[in-house]
């Protein structure tokens, strides 16, 4: 996959990424703040406080206390808290609900402009230095490659709860997606059961579209130029993968907006496997 965008860019890309956020939500009232998203128990409220929680955290800051309005909840007990991150991510939560949507909005502001400036203010050494983030220990650059995807999947989950279009292309959109193509291979693999000795190949249509063809050995890696004819070939829009790789999609009711071409079964079964974000 291509190397990491040199830093410049990358804040550039991710400084777009926060407006379009706020955009989104920019001129919402109080009851579309509450629409459902498409994550489990989260709302678009939600979806925006997780960013300003997450981006807290990495200013150094800790979650508001608990007002009276907030209820106590063993955040570990929710159904969709699979680790200790998506406990994180619901203690934050917990503490913002009780604001407005308003309130919310200026406090995303603030955090955003202050994690700009520190961005601004990094130098090459911090930006390469090791740094713990969602995938494991990776240099600091990559983690705001991750960052950038999951706030541009996030830009997704709040449009479709809105019913609204954006764009899913671009240069953010470049970005993101090499950030989540890079784990296809070891998901198709791993979680699909893909068999050694087989090939696939996705045809990607839509505003991301290209041609992946990944084959599977003692490690799945991605190849150029395959030597044989795939296993299977999924042929699908780009934001149906996207959206099939983070879960917010039921596979089985996806599965007549996909052309499977070749081993049908195990391309049905890929598509059943695909979600892999936490």
């Amino acid at each position: 996959m291509p190397d990491l965008p040199d830093r410049p860019e990358l804040v550039r890309l991710l400084s777009g990424q926060f407006d379009a956020l706020a955009d989104l939500v920019g001129g919402l009232d109080e009851d579309r703040w509450r629409t459902p998203s498409p994550l489990p128990g989260w709302t678009v409220f939600d979806v925006i406080g997780h960013i300003i929680g997450t981006e807290s955290l990495l200013l150094g800051d800790k979650p508001p206390a608990r007002t009276a309005q907030a209820p106590e909840i063993d955040v570990k007990t929710l159904p969709h808290v699979r680790n200790d991150i998506g406990a994180l991510n619901e203690i934050w939560l917990q503490r913002l609900r009780p604001r407005s949507g308003a309130e919310l909005l200026r406090m995303y502001h603030e955090v955003i402009d202050r994690r700009r400036k520190a961005l601004s203010a990094m130098d090459d050494q911090a930006w390469l230095a090791p740094s713990q983030s969602p995938v494991g220990e990776v240099p600091y650059a990559r983690f705001m490659r991750v960052r950038l995807f999951d706030c541009w999947m996030h830009e997704l989950d709040i449009a479709d709860a809105l019913g609204e279009q954006v764009e899913e292309g671009g240069a953010r959109g470049e970005v993101a997606f090499t950030e989540f193509a890079q784990s296809l291979p070891r998901v198709l693999a791993k979680r699909g059961g893909a068999p050694a000795g087989s090939l696939i190949t996705l045809r990607l249509t839509g505003p991301l579209a290209r041609t992946l063809h990944i084959e599977v050995g003692d490690r799945a890696a991605y190849v150029s130029t395959p030597d044989r004819e795939a296993t299977v070939t999924l042929e699908l829009d780009s934001g149906l993968l996207v959206r099939l790789g983070g879960g917010r999609v039921d596979p089985d009711t996806a599965l007549d907006r996909i052309d499977f071409r070749g081993d049908t079964e195990l391309g049905r079964q890929l598509t059943r496997n695909l979600a892999f974000t936490i």
